[in-house]
């Protein structure tokens, strides 16, 4: 997160503020328990998709990132949930319906009397989070909107002192890892908890603070293996690959005493994964945050899965999905979209690796969802697996498979990695996170529901409400 933004203060030091805090997440063990045994008391649901992360867009793409997730209508199937959402801009009143119109044995109309759409009508690209807690006078309006502060929770994309300070403004705890364990989520802080709960790892240095650090390190990396040929250099905070920059060592002299120098050359003319950065903007970012720089795993069949866990809040662990992550951009480092579920010939293995980390979170105390990436190579006739990063966030993979659980009702078996419906239909899926092209500028929303109506009605698009068999849920469904 940019340390240097101007956020809010709330007139608490730093320790009263994570007391307040602490004493909010208390509420969540109750409120789990009581959806846990299917209680159906008035719930309300606070969502603040907020990008409150090291990430470069425009004020149209944060608002698609901000709406991506409002799948979580769908937890208005629950007839006493109150759902809130809050996004920079407005949302299109359409796309509201497409969602409410998913809804199983639900009357859209009594549905929308339970939604609230909240907006700061403010397009800049600075996090919404921020946007909120700068007017105090909305913070309040939000405030009004919830009517039993026990039975209530704040749902962020991700958590930062800036989320956990917009729980403590508005009364109610956060579904979400507490802010004190953000490091764990770093470049640097996934490998030492790799490290510590012994999960293979590509060879690497972490808590790197300068480019001279990097060069260092990457001489020390050759001492140990001469023949590595590319390097990744990491930033320790950047989603979608957009952090990276690819280090080619082809034709380097062999490790020795003058080496560094060589080294720096190269370092000033490494690939950076997200176009139009520059080499004096990339090390200013590794001063200011730090980084890591890694072997890059590279093989004849290469893969790039990742597995979803939870940690509820009392405690236990759920291993929750596997997806093969569809991967492009300058180095082949950018999340474009992802595969459901992973390849069987390592969803399993890649599952029981992130299992050993889940059960260090739950030590830590974190909350809430959480992923882990790997690469995978084939060496062999065996897939070899290797841990990259942790991600103590929602990320692109969430939406696509809280949809198909919400529509199916069904569960991913992390054993036999294959989902299920209720009635045991196995279900898959691809979903792309960059569907974009400069000619889909001629269509309006309205263009588009139009398109899928007719779609609808010739039999090529649909989604067929059979394949779900309904049951009761808490008021969450068991999904966030």
């Amino acid at each position: 997160m940019n340390e240097n933004l101007p956020i809010p203060n709330l007139g608490l030091t730093e320790p009263e503020a994570e007391a307040r805090f602490a004493e909010l997440q208390k509420k969540l063990v109750p409120l789990w328990r009581s959806i846990q045994s299917f209680n159906q008391d008035e719930q309300t649901i606070v969502v603040v998709p907020s990008l409150t992360i090291d990430f470069d867009c425009s004020s149209s793409e944060l608002q698609a990132y901000e709406e991506r997730f409002l799948f979580l209508l769908l937890l208005l199937r629950q007839p006493r949930a109150r759902l809130i959402y809050v996004t920079s801009q407005m949302i299109h009143p359409n796309i509201i319906d497409y969602y409410l119109d998913l809804l199983p044995g639900v009357i859209s109309s009594h549905a929308r009397k339970r939604l609230f759409l909240v907006s700061p009508l403010d397009a800049s690209t600075r996090p919404l989070s921020v946007k909120l807690l700068e007017r105090p006078r909305l913070i309040e309006y939000l405030r009004s909107l919830i009517i039993d502060f026990d039975r209530a929770h704040l749902v962020p994309y991700n958590t930062t002192t800036v989320e956990r300070d917009l729980a403590i403004r508005l009364g109610i705890p956060m579904y979400g890892a507490d802010p004190k364990t953000f490091w764990i989520g770093t470049k640097s802080g996934s490998r030492r908890m790799f490290a510590d709960e012994g999960v293979q790892h590509p060879l690497g240095i972490e808590d790197l603070k300068s480019i001279d650090d990097v060069a260092r390190a990457i001489a020390e990396m050759r001492a140990q293996k001469p023949r590595l040929r590319q390097m990744l250099v990491k930033l320790n905070e950047g989603v979608s690959g957009e952090g990276n920059a690819l280090v080619d060592l082809e034709g380097l002299t062999f490790p020795g005493t003058s080496e560094h120098d060589l080294i720096l050359q190269r370092l000033r003319s490494m690939k950076f994964e997200l176009q139009g950065v520059t080499y004096d903007e990339y090390v200013a970012k590794l001063n200011e945050r730090g980084g890591i720089v890694e072997e890059r795993i590279s093989g004849e069949e290469f893969r790039s899965p990742s597995a979803q866990l939870r940690i509820t809040p009392l405690g236990q662990v759920e291993r929750l999905s596997t997806h093969d992550q569809v991967l492009g951009g300058a180095s082949g480092q950018t999340y474009l979209g992802c595969r459901f579920p992973a390849d069987p010939a390592y969803a399993g293995a890649i599952m029981r690796e992130a299992s050993k980390v889940g059960a260090r979170l739950a030590r830590e105390g974190v909350v809430g969802r959480f992923a882990i990436d790997f690469v995978t190579v084939r060496e062999q006739n065996e897939w070899k697996a290797y841990a990259i990063e942790i991600n103590l966030r929602k990320g692109g993979t969430t939406h696509p498979f809280l949809t198909l659980q919400f529509l199916t009702d069904g569960a991913y078996d992390a054993d036999q990695g294959i989902f299920r419906t209720a009635l045991g239909h196995e279900k898959c899926f691809v979903a792309s996170d960059h569907q974009d092209s400069p000619l889909y500028r001629v269509f309006t929303p309205d263009d588009l529901f139009a398109f899928r109506s007719d779609a609808a009605v010739r039999g090529r698009l649909s989604h067929d409400e059979r394949a779900r068999h309904t049951r009761p849920r808490g008021a969450d469904g068991g999904r966030q």
